[in-house]
């Protein structure tokens, strides 16, 4: 008897919805593995995607993910968009904090929104030195959801 191992396939291109579904599983993971509570808004009528627990204080998450590397970075757009208006950037009326998720390297950037906005564009190195990596001292920023 022969057996071989199932033939696995690649798709041509990437399903993005499905990669920021894969995405959001792996928050629910992380961040229950990390000691928060996690609820999710009835819809996708809200502009953050989870609700974070910490036990004295309820955060607003807006979650994003990327897997492309550009120009050796990889770029977050912390920014939705609305009829006849364009791409507008998240404020603190909207969410407390952006997490994002660099799926390759499992890096995970915690950054409130005031560290952000108004930029429309985030580049992240979570693997190589670079002058320009604003963003690393965000990087597994967990401890900034304990804070009042």
């Amino acid at each position: 008897m022969i057996t071989t191992e199932p033939e696995i396939h690649e798709p041509t291109h990437r399903n993005t919805k499905r990669t920021g579904e894969l995405s959001e599983a792996a928050f629910l993971l992380k961040a229950e593995s990390l000691g928060f509570h996690i609820s999710r808004p009835w819809g996708d009528s809200e502009r953050y995607d989870f609700i974070l627990d910490t036990g004295s204080r309820l955060w607003r998450v807006q979650l994003k993910c990327t897997e492309v590397v550009r120009a050796r970075g990889y770029d977050i757009q912390p920014i939705y968009a609305i009829y006849g208006q364009g791409k507008v950037v998240y404020t603190a009326d909207q969410i407390d904090v952006l997490v994002a998720h660099i799926i390759p390297k499992d890096a995970w950037y915690v950054l409130p929104v005031e560290a952000f906005a108004p930029c429309k564009s985030l580049r992240f190195y979570p693997d190589i030195d670079c002058k320009r990596a604003r963003w690393e001292r965000f990087r597994e920023a967990w401890h900034l959801l304990y804070t009042p």
